[in-house]
């Protein structure tokens, strides 16, 4: 029975393993900085926090099943046969349990030292406490010792302290239930679907552990009951994603390597890949079973290490033209899916899209690469083929560069007009970036501060076009769209082709107000209607301008907004004398040096990349539709329905 206490209790996980970094924040009063938002992406991002904590337990080697229920009234209980989080006193805070102090307290948890957790995907203490500070209602029973605990809570406040409700002679983990709060979430609501589907993929990550799912209300299309436990892991996942596709490889390349064996490091690292004629390539990224979607030093080890083993297998089998592939030739076609686990996890962002751990690098592609070569030289049928398959690739990509170095010339001449395209130099579409701003004066600043060899720039006039609603020939005699395509290298909607691209990087770089963020919502329901595939391949980026300057004798830092602009103003920058504050109304008010150190140099700048979340399809269409459509008593509809939770002070009316 996995319920049942197998031997002594574990003794090194008790109230002392739960570290206090800091004390609550007013998590409901920005819940964006914790979960990305109040949309559906955030309101089911709740459940991945609850859910990693389950994870960590059986990654941890403490559970063997989880169990998640969607109920009638989208409460949703996840369930764990693991250690059961502690309900002793806490030695910092006698006069309340770990329990309390986990759920009340950000930064609070058995993850900071490694002693209780050696990899984990909940590293910052944050999550459970996030979870119960934008739910009206959560219970959390423990097992522990044969013994139940229950503890309530409401919008982050214990409605009691912690009860021992009975006995649990068969029974041991943490169950959590929770009922998001609908004055953060409004009308969102869990869909089964899309719980459905990322509960799936964490039994893939972990082939130890078995997930029960269980929905109390149905979609017509998705189980209401499932378990799931796979034993090949990612192999048997990626088996199932390509289906009956054909691939260059009859069995894909998968493994799993111990960094503790190889690296002296605790972690691992599990991979998955094939090659295939039949689909574009993806690659899905993990590290301690939470996605990273955008991927990180984990991915770049791992099409490392495949690079290097192609070339070297290349060079083996006399085929001078491997030489030529590259990364982007890799990813054509190919299949991949990479899970990490690694010690102290650093990410990018509280909701962790992209891992940063250096270390990640250099222990993915020694891990990969070694089996790799061993691969390749064990099945030379699939590397044949695969290494056919790529020269071809790399052959075409060459080929349409030369066509682009043609095109981009004559691009080049017919847009050498006042206010139109500054290209850039460069001749090769990696490495390249075209800012799309808004007028003359932003594209004077943006001239000064460019890359001059790998930043071009395309100013518009004014508001571009609404493309949703509007004629065909509409789009097709509009200048500032005629100018954009043009300046891409592509057509639109079934004549877009993503090889024309004439750039890696197009980012949006509009001011910091309501006109800018217009320009930009039309920009980006322009790509999303005519040139999705520029967004699926995450060509499109958002700048992120400041709104305003503070120097303080020889200090200086940019800010984005009111509420930390005003922390800066009374904690004070660390120089002499009064602050200066200075607000940019427009980029066009930044002087070069500022605009480049600011939004445009690599090293400094921070970009957000445009991205459709589409765990339940056509939803993100949908919305396009309704807040850009033709349609105004459905932008309306959705005013009145999500007016309450718009910060009214920061509204720029």
């Amino acid at each position: 029975m996995n319920d049942l206490l197998s031997g002594q209790e574990q003794t090194d996980y008790d109230a002392s393993s739960i570290e206090v970094l800091e004390g609550l924040e007013p998590v409901r009063k920005r819940p964006g900085m914790y979960i990305g938002g109040t949309d559906e992406r955030a309101l089911h991002h709740l459940v991945a926090e609850v859910l990693d904590n389950s994870m960590d337990e059986a990654v941890a080697g403490h559970a063997t099943r989880i169990e998640v229920e969607l109920h009638e009234d989208y409460a949703v209980t996840v369930r764990d046969n693991g250690r059961g989080i502690p309900i002793d006193p806490h030695p910092k805070f006698p006069d309340k349990s770990a329990l309390e102090v986990i759920l009340c307290t950000l930064h609070a948890g058995g993850k900071f030292s490694g002693k209780a957790y050696q990899t984990s995907g909940g590293l910052h203490g944050v999550g459970a406490s996030v979870v119960n500070a934008l739910s009206d209602s959560m219970v959390v029973q423990v097992a522990r010792n044969k013994e139940l605990f229950e503890q309530r809570f409401s919008r982050g406040i214990p409605l009691g302290p912690i009860e021992k409700v009975g006995a649990a002679p068969n029974r041991r983990g943490t169950t959590v239930t929770f009922h998001a709060d609908e004055q953060i979430f409004g009308s969102h609501r869990f869909k089964p679907a899309r719980l459905f589907n990322s509960i799936r993929s964490k039994a893939y990550l972990f082939s130890g552990v078995e997930i029960r799912w269980k929905s109390a209300i149905s979609d017509g299309e998705t189980p209401q009951e499932a378990t799931f436990h796979f034993p090949g892991g990612l192999s048997d996942y990626l088996k199932e994603t390509l289906g009956k596709a054909t691939t260059y490889a009859e069995a894909a390349f998968s493994g799993t390597v111990d960094f503790r064996e190889k690296f002296g490091e605790a972690g691992k690292v599990e991979w998955a890949i094939n090659w295939t004629p039949s689909r574009d390539g993806f690659i899905q990224s993990y590290c301690n079973t939470v996605p990273t979607p955008e991927g990180g030093t984990h991915v770049a080890g791992f099409w490392a290490a495949i690079l290097k083993g192609i070339k070297a297998y290349g060079e083996l089998a006399n085929n001078k033209k491997a030489a030529q592939i590259t990364r982007e030739d890799l990813m054509s076609g190919g299949c991949a899916l990479v899970s990490c686990f690694i010690a102290d996890p650093a990410f990018v962002g509280q909701t962790k899209d992209r891992l940063s751990t250096e270390s990640a690098h250099k222990m993915t592609e020694g891990a990969v690469r070694d089996h790799f070569d061993n691969w390749l030289a064990a099945d030379t049928k699939s590397a044949g083929a695969i290494l056919d398959f790529l020269v071809l690739r790399a052959e075409e990509r060459m080929r349409r560069r030369q066509e682009k170095e043609t095109a981009r010339k004559s691009a080049t001449k017919k847009l050498r007009l006042p206010g139109k395209l500054t290209d850039c130099t460069s001749k090769d579409r990696e490495g390249t970036e075209l800012f799309i701003v808004e007028g003359d004066s932003a594209g004077g600043s943006g001239k000064g501060a460019r890359n001059r060899n790998t930043q071009a720039l395309l100013p518009l006039k004014g508001k571009i076009l609404n493309v949703l609603g509007a004629a065909s020939n509409k789009l097709t005699t509009n200048a500032e769209i005629s100018d954009l395509c043009e300046a891409l290298g592509v057509g639109m909607g079934t004549k877009f082709n993503l090889d024309d691209l004439r750039y890696e990087k197009i980012i949006i770089m509009t001011d910091a107000d309501v006109d800018g963020a217009h320009i930009a919502s039309l920009l980006m329901t322009f790509f999303f209607t005519q040139m999705r595939p520029l967004i699926d391949h995450g060509h499109l980026y958002l700048a992120c301008p400041p709104l305003y300057r503070l120097t303080q004798g020889a200090k200086r830092i940019y800010v984005a907004d009111d509420a930390e602009k005003n922390y800066w103003l009374e904690k004070g920058l660390g120089g002499k004398g009064k602050i200066d504050l200075q607000r940019f109304k427009g980029l066009g008010e930044m002087d070069a040096k500022d605009l480049k150190e600011t939004t445009m140099d690599p090293a400094t700048r921070k970009l957000i990349r445009v991205s459709v979340d589409e765990d339940v399809p056509g939803e993100t269409g949908d919305l396009v539709e309704r807040l850009m459509g033709k349609k105004p008593e459905l932008r309306f509809q959705y005013i009145q329905e999500n007016a309450r939770f718009a910060d009214v002070a920061e509204l720029d009316v």
